[in-house]
Formats: C-alpha cells, structure tokens, sequence
C-alpha cells in the first residue's frame, strides 16, 4: 500500500510557494518539491482492477446514486442542494450536541470501539461486506446472498462469496459499464442487469431476497457494514506518527466516515472527523444542518461514487453525534486534485477518491493551516477513461490557473489587438486566460474596464463551461425558447426515448451533447416552449425520469447567446 504524506509546513498554507512532500512506500522514502496550494496526507487507493487482500488504510465504497431506499426514505423532506451552500473549505454542518436526545448512544458507540478492535477483515473493496458476511450463520450463507450496487461494493460482496465458499447474486442497472460487471462476473458472482437506476436495481435485490431467503447485503447502512469501515480508522491511528489534526473522510450514504468517526472519537477524540461533500451532492451536511436526514430532489452525478439522495439512518445517527461537520467543494477542485494526485504518484483517482483531497486542500487553505499532520482518504480509482477530457479542462481552473472571461468588443478596426494588449503577459488558452494568482486577473479585468472593453468573469458558471465556451458564434434571438440542461444515461436508445417526449409537440432549437462516461451525458436543450405551455412541459419532462435543470435565466446565456 502506497500512502501520500503531510510533512508540516513552514510556511502559511494559504500563501504557499513550494512545498515538500513525502511519500512512502512499505520499501523507500522519496522527496519531490512540487507547487502547490497546500500540503496534504491523503492514503491512496490501487486500482479497481486490484483486489488485494494485503492490509492498506485505502478504502472504497459503493454509493448509489439514487437514494438508499429504505421504505422510510420516501416520506423524508426533500430539499435541493442548493439550499445549503457556503465557501468552499469552511467547516459547516457542524451538529449541534446540545440538542440531542439522551440515551444510549454513547454506549452504542462504544460497542462499535470493541467490534472493530475485534474485526477480522481484509483491506481494499472488503472490508464491510466482508464483516458482515462473515458474521452470518452457516445456514444463511447456504442460502446464498445478494446485493445491488454499481461498482466497488458489488466486487467487494463477490469476493467476500468467493473467499467464504457462498453463492452471491449481484443486481446492476443495466448503465453499468462492462469493465465493471465484468470484473463482478470474474469474481464468481451472478450478475443481473436491470433498470436504468440503483433504485430499481435494488428493488429488484431485495425483492428476490425474500423470495430466495438469500440475505441481503446493504453497501453502508448496516452496523456490521460500518464496523468493518472503521478498521480504517483504526488503521490510520496506529500508523500514525505524531499529533493528527483530522481525517478528512468521502461522504456518501455516510458508512465510511460514520466507522471511523465510532473508533477515531473514542481512542483519539482530539482528532477533528471531517466529511467532504461535493456542492451538488451534500445530503450528508444538509441533515446534520437540520438535524434529521434530508432527501436531496436532485444529485449532481461528476462524483457518481458519492452521489447519493439520502444518507443512511445508523450512519446519521453515528455521524450526528460524532462528526466535527462537512467540507463542501466544487467539480473544479475535484479535477484539481485528480491533476494533483496523477503528478505526484502517476495515479489516476476517480471524483469521488479525490473528494477528501479536494476538501483538505480547501480546509487548510481557508483557515490558513500549518505545523499540523492531515490525512484525506482517497477511496477509488474507478476512472472512466471518457472522463478524463472533462477533467483536464477543469483542472487548472480549480487550482486558479485558468480563468474563463467574456469580453465584448466593438466591431472596429484595432479592437482585438486592443484586447490582447489589454491581456498582457498572461497565456491565452483556448482564449480562456491562464493567470498565476487573482490579484494578476483582477488587474487585468479593471485594465479592460478602462479601456472601454467590458469584461465578465465566468470562471464559476458551469454552463459556460460545459457548454457555451464550445458554442461561440454570435447571437441568436429564437422565440419563446427554453433553455434546459439533461443527464442522458449512456445506453441505447435514450435520445429517442428524449426525442419521443418532446418531438414533434415543441421544436428543438439547440442540442450540445458532451459525454462524461458512466455518469451519463451532459445535454444543453434549447426548446420553443410558449409560456401557457410550461406546466405541460414540466410536467413532460419530469415523467421522463432524466434529471434537468432549467438556465434560461442563467446570466452568462443571456450575455452570450442573445
């Protein structure tokens, strides 16, 4: 197991210039010098392709990325993402102790503390199907197991069979990539493609459960499942060295980080515990902020390993009393640290394992962290190779490398020359600007002003850049139409399922499709659609079943494009 290590600084983080990182290997020590914004520790995970059974602190977890779905899911308040937003590496969602009800629930942690002390589990995809599974009568593993997943818990409850001699029946949407059911297959387990969702996958999973008397194996919301995630925990703190300051932990449903706060709070409670949430996937900050688990009416998919509607009940419960609060960050800081991490170890993580990255980096950058030892967990590389365009784009964007500006300039002779005057020493790409720190684009948009050449920032508008910096062409002025944003899912037959919903009722005015592999494709739709005729659209559009988003109001679109 490879781990990338915080050496403390001794320098302010939020002001950096180099820095030193160590990374160590179980054979050697090698320094690399690296610019930087900050210095993390983050263990890193192997590839998919490896299943390992040596120990290693790296761990991966399935997430869905439609709810969890127990019955009781569907009758929790739902509020969208965007209800709950603030900067990027401040610490929010922090629970409120003071209005928790007494009860056992020390005493119930407690018995996680001994359960995981006392778990035998192997390391990698294994860890919580494995703990559970191993704990099941004779008899019930005769019957045989299931589960539903769309990647690293199918392969890890498929191992676990593997390795106790059961037979496991494993439910995938049929959106699956082939690399990944295959590798499931490999394993020995039986795989099932169905639905377009984890949803149905899983309705399916349990269903045939009862029916079978096979026993169903839950991807984070079961206590055995979380113990078996705790040996992380509990693997960072006796391998560590020195003082830690936190642990920065992927949230999805909540399994991972709910298992290492139960060891971590009580053998090393001065250790900050801190989930990491994308801005558009945050259901686990929206229900510690209200107290009580929110459904989230819509996800965003980019970090599809923790792209969850609804956390799990025990793991709200344990993360309510024992979680110091959830770091938020964007997409942009995702590929940032994607980039970062290919740099520095020639790994390639997916979104999802840089999440903590991203929100250890943010963390120590707003609170201008130094002299202190981090971990982040990264937990998979599930890379989907079509992928990999979206993040290189976006990369040096998160870092504030690059800018995405729109200037408007008069039809005159001279005004272009004018404009890259204005630009001065800074490299132009794809007439994004590459700048080297903010005061340097600040400066240059005010030299814009002055000369009469308006200037707009539109770095953090992801429509811009998904889709209008690709449609520059001048402007158009279409009646009645309405700008939407859809998530196809990447199978057969889902542009004419979309087509059949709208065509020939509307017309079709604009269609910009970009691929972002298993995750399904981000589609700019513009439709004519009359004012009286919107229920019926919405009403369309939702019956459809692909997520949307409405940006006709979007300032940048109203800027560019008319």
């Amino acid at each position: 197991m490879e781990s990338l290590c915080l050496r403390p600084a001794q320098f302010p983080l939020h002001k950096p210039k180099h820095h030193r990182i160590e990374i160590r290997t179980p054979q050697k020590t090698e320094l690399a010098t690296k610019k930087k914004h900050v210095t993390i520790r983050a263990t890193a995970s192997k590839s998919t392709a490896e299943i390992s059974l040596k120990p290693s602190i790296s761990h991966s977890r399935e997430t869905p990325l439609h709810s969890s779905s127990s019955a009781s899911s569907y009758s929790l308040k739902k509020l969208s993402a965007d209800s709950l937003q603030y900067e990027s590496g401040f610490l929010g969602a922090v629970p409120n102790r003071e209005e928790m009800e007494s009860g056992d629930g020390v005493i119930n942690a407690m018995g996680y503390l001994t359960n995981i002390l006392s778990s035998k589990v192997f390391s990698f995809k294994l860890r919580g199907a494995y703990n559970m599974m191993v704990k099941l009568p004779k008899e019930q593993l005769e019957r045989g197991v299931i589960c539903s997943s769309a990647g690293n818990h199918a392969q890890g409850v498929a191992l676990a069979a593997q390795r106790l001699g059961c037979n496991a029946v494993i439910a995938m949407p049929v959106t699956t990539p082939e690399i990944k059911w295959k590798s499931v297959k490999r394993l020995g387990a039986t795989v099932v493609l169905l639905g377009d969702s984890y949803d149905e996958a899983q309705a399916y999973a349990k269903q045939r459960a009862v029916e079978e008397g096979r026993t169903f194996i839950p991807p984070f919301d079961d206590p055995d499942v979380i113990m078996g995630q705790g040996t992380v925990g509990m693997e960072i703190v006796r391998q560590m060295q020195g003082p830690l300051h936190a642990i920065f932990v992927p949230v999805g449903g909540g399994g991972l980080i709910a298992g290492i706060a139960a060891y971590v709070k009580r053998v090393s409670p001065e250790v900050k515990v801190i989930g990491v949430e994308p801005f558009d996937a945050n259901a686990m900050a929206l229900s510690l902020h209200h107290g009580q688990r929110i459904m989230l009416d819509q996800v965003g998919g980019f970090a599809d390993g923790v792209a969850v509607k609804v956390v799990g009940e025990e793991t709200f419960r344990l993360c309510k009393e024992l979680v110091d609060g959830v770091v938020l960050v964007s997409r942009d800081a995702i590929c940032a640290s994607i980039k970062d991490m290919f740099e520095e170890k020639r790994s390639i993580l997916e979104p999802a394992g840089a999440l903590a990255l991203a929100g250890a980096e943010a963390y120590c950058k707003y609170y201008g962290l130094k002299d202190e030892n981090i971990v982040a967990i990264t937990s998979g590389a599930n890379m989907n190779f079509d992928r990999l365009r979206l993040v290189t784009e976006l990369a040096d964007v998160g870092r504030q490398r690059e800018a995405v500006l729109a200037t408007f300039m008069p039809e005159e002779p001279g005004s272009f020359k004018k404009f890259c005057e204005q630009v001065g020493p800074m490299n132009i790409t794809e007439f994004n600007v590459g700048v080297h720190t903010v005061s340097e684009l600040n400066a240059m948009v005010e030299r814009m002003k002055s000369s009469q050449l308006r200037t707009i920032n539109l770095t953090d508008n992801d429509l811009v850049k998904d889709h209008l910096r690709h449609l520059m062409g001048g402007r158009s002025q279409v009646p009645h139409e309405l700008l939407c944003r859809f998530v196809f899912p990447e199978r057969p037959g889902a542009l004419m399922k979309f087509l059949d919903a709208f065509s020939p009722r509307w017309n079709i005015s604009l269609f910009h499709y970009r691929g972002q592999g298993e995750t399904g494709a981000n589609v700019l739709v513009g439709i004519q659609v009359a004012q009286e005729e919107m229920d019926e659209f919405l009403g369309q559009a939702r019956s459809l079943r692909y997520e949307f988003a409405v940006e006709t109001s979007n300032n940048a679109f109203k800027f560019l494009m008319h």
